[in-house]
């Protein structure tokens, strides 16, 4: 077994070795874990019942089950695991615990670090996937696709240079168009298909959101350039495919870091997800004449993919910010400006 496979089963196997370690009294002591989801809604709740069954019943885990319930007064504990943006932004400014921020999009990373005390653990699971990965499914479903179009909006922070090497890599190009008002968000996503044979749509909730995504699906559809996007719910909406990682699959990685925390009471440096999923709409590829591989073709093709499996930790932060969030010195430059 190579590539994901291989890494699924290193990540499976720690877990247990982690979890048979004496659980809970590794450095000192046992540890009692925090976990704060960002509301009660289904997905919250799967990855809440995937962690619980990941980790040892011995060790203790208290759940607060939206956000803005959680104080840190009288509440005992080692360490806090947030599920989503709001979980991390409500939670950072109010206690010094080690935090762990899971399903927190990349770019939001620093902003995390510029609200914490000083001198508190901090690292995140992101929500986003590794360009190279990114890059490596786009190559595997649509080879014969080269124009690759990215609207963005001005918070999201991207590493446009990153993409682009990664993308160059594979024999294709970039055409990235910033969409910072509303009203503007139709004639910038235009431009960007009038340029692109696929729309490569990312997770920033100020472009792909409720109000946007039927005319951004419509106005690709009709053009006839598929659109590539993050979430299972995109690809029933009508996008061709999707790379993501499910709530039941980050929990799994985020129940290894919580289980390195026991032995060591040192949270480790950010991570992109080491699990992944990919999703197919057969009846959009069909619409398109798109003839792509199955998802275990892509799967083998994309874990083969240079750079798709790499170092999964995250040491340089948005702006070259390094990833140590104990550091003084990283929490000041979070405050800078871009």
């Amino acid at each position: 077994m190579r590539g994901a496979g291989l890494w699924r089963q290193w990540l499976l196997l720690a877990l247990c070795w982690l979890c048979s370690a004496a659980p809970g009294h590794g450095a000192g002591g046992s540890v009692r874990i925090w976990l704060v989801l960002s509301d009660g809604g289904r997905l919250y709740q799967s990855f809440a019942a995937t962690l619980r069954q990941s980790l040892p019943p011995a060790l203790p885990l208290s759940v607060v089950e939206r956000a803005e319930d959680f104080t840190a007064d009288g509440q005992a504990g080692d360490m806090i695991v947030t599920v989503g943006s709001k979980a991390a932004e409500t939670v950072a400014g109010r206690t010094g615990l080690p935090l762990l921020a899971v399903m927190l999009p990349h770019r939001k990373y620093a902003d995390l670090l510029a609200r914490r005390p000083p001198g508190s653990q901090t690292s995140a699971l992101y929500l986003d996937q590794p360009w190279a990965r990114q890059a490596g499914l786009l190559r595997a479903a649509l080879p014969e696709h080269s124009q690759i179009g990215v609207l963005y909006s001005p918070a999201s922070r991207l590493d446009l240079n990153e993409l682009r090497r990664q993308l160059a890599a594979r024999g294709a190009q970039l055409f990235a168009r910033q969409s910072g008002a509303p009203d503007r968000l139709a004639g910038d996503l235009d431009e960007v298909l009038a340029h692109s044979d696929v729309l490569l749509a990312l997770p920033d909730s100020d472009i792909y959101n409720s109000n946007n995504i039927r005319n951004i699906l419509l106005s690709s559809y009709h053009r006839g350039v598929p659109l590539v996007g993050f979430s299972q719910a995109l690809v029933n909406a009508g996008g061709l495919i999707a790379l993501f990682s499910t709530p039941e699959q980050l929990a799994t990685q985020a129940g290894a870091a919580v289980a390195a925390f026991t032995q060591t009471r040192r949270l480790a440096e950010p991570q992109y997800p080491a699990l992944y999923s990919i999703a197919v709409n057969q009846e959009v590829a069909r619409t398109l004449r798109a003839s792509l591989p199955s998802v275990d073709a892509l799967r083998q093709q994309l874990d083969k993919s240079p750079g798709s499996l790499p170092d999964l930790s995250d040491r340089r932060e948005p702006g070259g910010r390094s990833g140590a969030a104990d550091q003084p010195q990283a929490r000041q430059a979070a405050r800078s400006p871009q």
